[in-house]
């Protein structure tokens, strides 16, 4: 009896939530969208109610309310991610490309979803971000030590600080970040796969209006769909790309995020302290750092460019640029310290 109750509320409530994002919705095609979707999950709730001895008064819990005066507030494309996490469908219709009419409809089952496959997150993007973080932020704190006048084995030893630091409060809000998107797939694919057991004809249909409000015929929609749902496996798969705007391949794994996350900003990091760390003249560690880190960052702007598309030689001369005022910043903010404090 919980269950049939938590379900029948389940779909009053993303019916309510359906049409908030409906009257806030510009696009005719999306409006027309949430709207059916809302009177579909209505028609659901029903069938729930009708397995009920006595059926309560409906009213949307805070969380709901907060979220719908968000939607009136901001539109529901920005409220893209927090409208999935309300498991409310629909929401690929917001997907990059897909608003604009620029995506290419799949007309046979084996298409659906294809859009997704090999358009996971970017290990080698995100390493690259990764070892500027900790480029730029260990080389602005060596820099702002030695601007207060700090000795070698204070710059040293907060270099080394301040990669420890950083690397792990980068690895524990990757982990943190992995760990929250794979509980909120898997929580959202378990009342999918629910839904699908429960009423696989409904599901195929309300996928099929999704089709359709991004430009496929509804006939051929319906077709592609009942075909789909056939196959429990793949259904689930392409219902929580498609209804939800989840891609289970961008997710990763918390343990493996994190230690990746770790590992390129110290990477990034233990640049600017290798003079430090060799056997160098005193008087020569910190220009050569300071060269390194230029050099550093001239090489990461080179690589940033090949995800940009944009010039090479500008995209490496602005990340200099950038890391560079970030440390000068801080070495004249650490002399200035050391001087009023002197």
């Amino acid at each position: 009896m919980e269950a049939e109750r938590d379900s029948w509320f389940h779909e009053r409530e993303s019916a309510w939530l359906y049409r908030v994002v409906a009257q806030r919705e510009t696009n005719p095609a999306h409006r027309q969208l949430f709207s059916t979707l809302a009177e579909a999950a209505e028609q659901q709730s029903r069938i729930w109610a009708a397995r009920m001895a006595r059926v309560p008064d409906f009213t949307p819990t805070r969380r709901a309310r907060i979220v719908a005066a968000l939607v009136r507030r901001f539109g529901p494309r920005q409220m893209r991610t927090v409208l999935i996490a309300m498991k409310l469908r629909g929401m690929s219709v917001y997907s990059p490309g897909l608003a604009a009419g620029g995506h290419t409809m799949p007309t046979s089952v084996s298409e659906v979803g294809k859009r997704h496959r090999g358009f996971g997150g970017s290990n080698l993007r995100a390493a690259v971000f990764g070892v500027n973080d900790g480029l730029v932020s260990n080389a602005s704190l060596i820099l702002g030590v030695a601007g207060a006048a700090g000795s070698a084995d204070v710059v040293l030893m907060s270099g080394i600080a301040g990669l420890l630091a950083g690397a792990l409060s980068m690895a524990a809000g990757e982990y943190v970040s992995v760990r929250s998107q794979r509980e909120m797939y898997e929580y959202q694919i378990g009342l999918e796969r629910a839904e699908l057991e429960e009423y696989p004809e409904e599901e195929a249909e309300e996928l099929a209006l999704i089709y359709e409000a991004r430009g496929i015929e509804i006939g051929k929609a319906r077709e592609l769909t009942r075909a789909l749902i056939a196959n429990p496996k793949h259904a689930l798969d392409t219902l929580a790309r498609e209804e939800l705007g989840l891609n289970p391949e961008d997710l990763g794994q918390p343990w493996g995020a994190a230690l990746f996350s770790f590992g390129s900003f110290a990477v990034g990091a233990v640049l600017p302290l290798l003079p430090f760390l060799l056997p160098i003249r005193p008087g020569l560690r910190l220009p050569i750092a300071v060269g390194v880190t230029l050099a550093a960052l001239f090489g990461v702007g080179l690589t940033l460019s090949l995800f940009t598309g944009r010039s090479a030689l500008w995209g490496a001369l602005r990340m200099m640029l950038i890391g560079g005022a970030a440390g000068l910043f801080t070495y004249l903010a650490g002399n200035l310290f050391h001087t009023v404090v002197g």
